[in-house]
């Protein structure tokens, strides 16, 4: 049982008490998966769920990051803490993250009611790193009042943004070749909020009746509670930018959605969805450890080519040894 004393327990307090260097530190041995950091997680839990997450996503080009560093002043004027989470795509190279979302919102940078935090995906579908709902939690806990979750865009498995989110804010973009191509990306099903950004471009009229119609098509019942801002995120918070529609528009969701009978259910789901990741987390981490044990992927791989075993009996022993 966790003392007092507890270096976890310490930083803990530390971090409640708004370090940034020692919440900078635990969410990047969180990030390498550290169970010192897990340990410190665990303490901050308690001290989480007032924070609302608005997740960002949307296809590459359709000017996510802009909108991100546009809702970032909004909230700021308005008073609110605003913690940023950018999953990055992840070098090739390196293994880090390509940070050009953060060298985006350096204005920020100075601002200590701003955190922003970049994470590699680390090869993971879903657009999230396994780090994310973490880090969030450290936010959170820091008294960060709104987080941004702004993701790679990688199509169809951003869904998992809704499983971190309260709220889903999908970024669309006239021009890009296909007036639809949220729907084709699957990224209309996760959508609480849809973005027409760059709308002062040919094509945004289009754009918006196609989504409408779209909507209209929905197979559940929620076409009305989805609604379509048009902004020009380049624009800042200026009038005529959008960014304070969009705003308007999240905190609609927040009320209708979060707020009422149907909040508790909702929280459920999430916190559903949130040990399922942690499972499945661990049990890839198990089932590493037990492929390293006998000589590697590669070595496993070699022995069913050759036809010296089969796939489904090594499954069976590798998942019998978690």
């Amino acid at each position: 049982m966790t003392t007092d004393e507890s270096p976890a327990r310490k930083l803990a307090t530390t971090v409640l008490a708004g370090d940034v260097r020692a919440a900078a530190r635990l969410m990047r041995d969180l990030d390498d998966r550290r169970p010192s950091a897990l340990d410190t997680l665990k303490q901050l839990f308690p001290h989480t769920g007032k924070a609302y997450l608005v997740g960002v996503t949307g296809n590459p080009g359709a000017g996510k990051s802009t909108v991100v560093d546009a809702l970032i002043a909004h909230y700021r004027a308005a008073g609110e803490k605003v913690g940023v989470v950018c999953v990055d795509p992840t070098s090739p190279f390196s293994g880090g993250a390509i940070l050009g979302d953060r060298i985006r919102m350096q204005r920020h940078a100075l601002d200590p009611g701003v955190f922003i935090r970049s994470l590699a995906t680390r090869g993971h579908l879903g657009g999230l790193s396994r780090s994310t709902f973490d880090v969030a939690h450290v936010l959170d806990a820091m008294g960060f009042e709104r987080i941004l979750i702004e993701t790679v865009g990688v199509g169809q498995d951003e869904v998992d943004v809704m499983k971190a989110a309260h709220t889903t804010v999908v970024v669309t973009v006239p021009g890009l070749g296909d007036d639809i191509q949220a729907i084709k990306s699957g990224l209309l099903e996760v959508a609480d909020v849809l973005v027409v950004n760059k709308s002062d471009r040919e094509g945004a009229d289009r754009t918006e009746r196609d989504l409408m119609h779209m909507l209209d098509l929905r197979a559940h019942g929620e076409r009305k509670e989805v609604e379509i801002v048009r902004t020009i995120a380049t624009k800042g918070t200026a009038e005529g930018s959008g960014i304070a529609e969009l705003a308007t528009a999240v905190e609609a969701h927040r009320a209708r959605i979060w707020q009422g009978p149907a909040a508790a259910d909702r929280a459920l789901a999430r916190a559903q969805a949130h040990l399922g990741e942690l499972v499945r987390a661990l049990l890839a981490d198990r089932a590493s450890r037990a492929m390293e044990a006998r000589g590697g992927l590669g070595e496993i791989a070699r022995g069913i080519a050759e036809r010296r075993t089969d796939p489904w009996t090594i499954a069976e022993q590798l998942v019998g040894a978690l």
